[in-house]
């Protein structure tokens, strides 16, 4: 919170930093804006970026930095009698420490050296906090002045502000792109430990899913069985299940508001048909197992089927409720998108409104359909809540969707529920089926890469 504080204080020194450059090029122009190289807001954005982005640097760098120097000065200033012996302990005195300090229960009875310990650690806390105020507003201030003092009449302020502009454009992407790649380095760093433990083919086509491994080296009956098959087949059936929903109702409800709806009834009905987005997966959840399970069920016995009361189809049926405005409304937005004239010619040759949206509009619309429909499949496979309270925890390898199974992503959360031990097969399972999953994803997205280049129509 008082960083939170600090970076406000950062903003406002931006900001008079702004007004203080554009009136000092003004009055550099005399009177008269035309010898400026650029106009006065570019000299004022210089003069605020010039204030905050050294401050902001500064302030995260301190952040990142301050609490492993505490932590260290505060460890190394303890007793040699009481020092931690291992990792373990070290880590759990440090963590003593800290919750001491912020009036949290400890994991044992604080001892006259911890509590010395505790107040060492707020002093030093105290003399960072406002060492970080202190420096972060220099360097602030500073910065206002050096940029203030770069300002004259043949100052290119436009050029350096683009110049900021497209380093820190070129840092984001960055942080993003190496985002990506820690996150399926991290997949595979850890996926590849699993299959040390477990081979790789017993995982991708074992037929039994049962992850629980014994705790103890005397424990029996709990050796794990890692046959991921069943987690595949359930999740490929609800996400099937959701598709034959989503998909044509999407789709037809995108055709019929851009060509055949009046703007009163496309102005009503896109926003009530995108509110279903907006509307959280729990919701949908108690939906799908307080109503829609309940009605599978009770119409399967009447009809004499055996319908089990957490089935893959009333998951299914309510996920494709669900992901209907992703397919609807992107595809909306795609047909809309696809010009006039195109339509126009179509009707000069004598088409009917449907021959023109089958063999013009929607060729000229499919790389955008496509996008729709992976992103739905994709939402489709990453949905947890709905697959929790609908479908069940337990795997079952069956292609009957009146059956309870289970998917990638509700397994993935079981096994990281609580405090797990990041060295065992059962918690490393977790990371070898999300990089089974982003491979799928990976899979999906360079079919619909290949789809959209077959039969995508080009136009001049």
């Amino acid at each position: 919170m008082n960083s939170f504080f600090l970076i406000l204080v950062v903003i406002g020194l931006s900001v008079a930093g702004y007004a203080a450059g554009r009136a000092r090029s003004i009055l550099s122009a005399s009177g008269d804006a035309r010898i400026l190289h650029s106009l006065p807001s570019y000299y004022g954005m210089f003069v605020a970026l010039g204030c905050g982005l050294p401050a902001i640097l500064l302030l995260a760098i301190w952040l990142v930095i301050q609490p492993q120097i505490v932590d260290h000065m505060v460890m190394a200033g303890l007793d040699a009698s009481i020092m931690p012996q291992n990792a373990d302990e070290y880590s759990l005195m440090l963590t003593d420490i800290r919750n001491l300090s912020s009036g949290n229960a400890t994991s044992r009875v604080a001892s006259p050296a911890i509590v010395a310990a505790t107040e060492r650690y707020l002093t030093l806390q105290s003399i960072g906090f406002w060492s970080m105020v202190g420096s972060v507003v220099c360097i602030a201030l500073l910065g206002l002045a050096w940029a203030r003092s770069r300002i004259s009449r043949n100052f290119r302020a436009r050029n350096a502000v683009e110049g900021i502009i497209r380093v820190l454009l070129i840092i984001c992407s960055l942080i993003a792109i190496l985002t990506t790649v820690g996150i399926v380095l991290s997949l595979i760093f850890e996926s590849l430990r699993f299959f040390a433990r477990i081979p790789f083919f017993d995982f991708l086509f074992g037929l039994h899913w049962s992850p629980q491994t014994a705790i103890r080296a005397e424990q029996v009956g709990a050796s794990g069985s890692f046959g991921a098959v069943p987690i595949f087949a359930g999740t490929m059936l609800i996400t099937l299940i959701a598709m034959l929903v989503a998909g044509p109702i999407g789709l037809l409800s995108a055709i019929y508001m851009a060509e055949y709806a009046n703007p009163k009834f496309r102005a009503v009905a896109k926003p009530m048909l995108e509110v279903l987005a907006g509307i959280p997966t729990v919701v949908y959840g108690f939906f799908a197992a307080l109503t829609v399970a309940p009605l599978i069920r009770g119409w399967g016995e009447g009809v004499g089927l055996d319908v089990s009361s957490e089935s893959a189809l009333a998951a299914g049926l309510v996920m494709g409720i669900m992901i209907i405005p992703f397919v609807s409304s992107l595809s909306d937005d795609v047909i809309n998108s696809v010009p006039q004239s195109l339509r126009d010619g179509s009707y000069g040759l004598g088409a009917t409104k449907s021959e023109t949206i089958r063999h013009v509009i929607i060729p000229a619309a499919l790389p955008g359909i496509v996008g729709a429909f992976l992103l739905a499949v994709s939402r489709a496979i990453g949905e947890t809540m709905i697959v929790v309270m609908a479908a069940g925890l337990a795997s079952n390898l069956t292609a009957n969707p009146f059956e309870a199974v289970t998917t990638v992503t509700v397994q993935i959360v079981t096994l990281l529920v609580g405090d797990q031990e990041f060295d065992s097969a059962k918690t490393l399972a977790a990371f070898a089926l999300g990089l089974v999953l982003f491979f799928v994803t990976l899979g999906l997205n360079v079919i619909a890469l290949r789809v959209v280049r077959k039969y995508r129509e080009k136009y001049d």
